[in-house]
């Protein structure tokens, strides 16, 4: 039995241990909960793509092909981080939601079915597709008419009406988030050797762990980012979670979904077209495309923004950024001064 294996049986005994290598147990654990015929059974297995939060496999049987993913009590890329198997059924709820919504539910793949015992949720499969992380790299940009179905999404989004018990708190992945953000890339030793990533990085990110002015105000974001708000947001929306397919992009992981802020939601779609040197024409055409919703506060969304770009250049969350030291220094200077302007 793997480490994982172990680890997760340990806490949860009753539920089904999702693992590739397994097709026969996977089989089983389908017709056991009626998700696939008594006649199907798992011809193939397979990762279509690299996870970050979860556990995710392509599924191939006689009759279908889906995904299904589960949520263990720890983050995939970084076993060491724990993180709350409630995630999936935030996931869920969302799903749910958006199907209701015409404007949404193109954007997003069907709900199939969840399992809450097993943390498991069976979804449609969009086919051959990527995620946009490609853009980092300057290989293949997002294009003006992406960013602006990318941008129509959020406002659709943003736009629902919803009481604050129709959609669950997710405050222990908030938290989670909260820590990774506002707080652990500003710690003097945090355990993360930034020369590692790239060689005089960690120079420049001292600068910034000793700004007693620009953690102030971090702290502020952060508290704001902590409470509860009356606005359904996506929690994660950056290229990781966008999937390129044949009819456009689509819009996948909304685990960190909550009632929050919109301009959270901007805020960490701008920070990446920064990254990715996205030109500035662009960003504001797609800028001009989203529906502001009402009380929506501009220097809340640059204060978000800036705090984005800040932890993915000197946090744990790296991306795979095509940039020169300088570029980066460039950017955390223009981060900044979001954060404090």
């Amino acid at each position: 039995m793997s480490d994982k294996k172990a680890r997760f049986r340990q806490q949860y005994p009753a539920a089904f241990f999702l693992d590739k290598d397994q097709p026969d147990e996977l089989t089983y654990f389908l017709q056991d909960r009626g998700w696939i015929e008594p006649y199907e059974s798992v011809l193939s297995v397979s990762k279509p793509g690299e996870g970050n939060m979860n556990y995710v496999l392509r599924v191939k049987t006689e009759a279908q092909t889906f995904i299904i993913k589960q949520a263990r009590p720890w983050v995939e890329k970084y076993p060491q981080i724990e993180a709350p198997v409630e995630r999936v059924a935030v996931e869920a709820q969302f799903y749910k939601l958006a199907a209701g919504i015409p404007e949404l539910r193109p954007f997003v793949p069907a709900l199939l079915n969840f399992d809450s015992s097993s943390y498991i949720l069976m979804m449609q499969d969009l086919g051959i597709a990527s995620d946009y992380t490609e853009i980092y790299r300057s290989a293949e940009p997002v294009t003006p008419a992406e960013l602006v179905d990318l941008l129509r999404f959020l406002s659709g989004l943003h736009t629902i009406e919803i009481a604050p018990d129709q959609f669950p708190a997710n405050q222990s992945l908030k938290e989670l988030n909260h820590e990774h953000i506002f707080r652990y890339p500003y710690l003097p030793d945090n355990g993360l050797d930034l020369d590692t990533v790239q060689e005089g990085l960690a120079e420049i990110a001292l600068a910034y762990k000793q700004d007693e002015e620009l953690k102030t105000k971090v702290e502020e974001l952060g508290q704001i980012y902590l409470s509860t708000g009356t606005t359904l947001i996506h929690g994660d929306y950056y290229p990781g979670s966008w999937l390129k397919t044949a009819s456009g992009p689509r819009v996948i992981d909304p685990e960190f979904a909550y009632l929050g802020r919109a301009e959270f939601d901007l805020g960490v779609l701008v920070a990446h077209l920064m990254m990715a040197r996205t030109p500035d024409t662009a960003i504001r055409l797609a800028l001009d495309v989203y529906e502001r919703p009402p009380g929506f506060d501009p220097s809340l969304f640059h204060g978000f923004c800036g705090a984005e770009v800040i932890r993915r250049l000197i946090g744990l969350a790296q991306l795979p950024l095509d940039l020169t030291l300088d570029e980066k220094a460039e950017l955390l200077a223009w981060a900044r001064s979001n954060v404090l302007e």
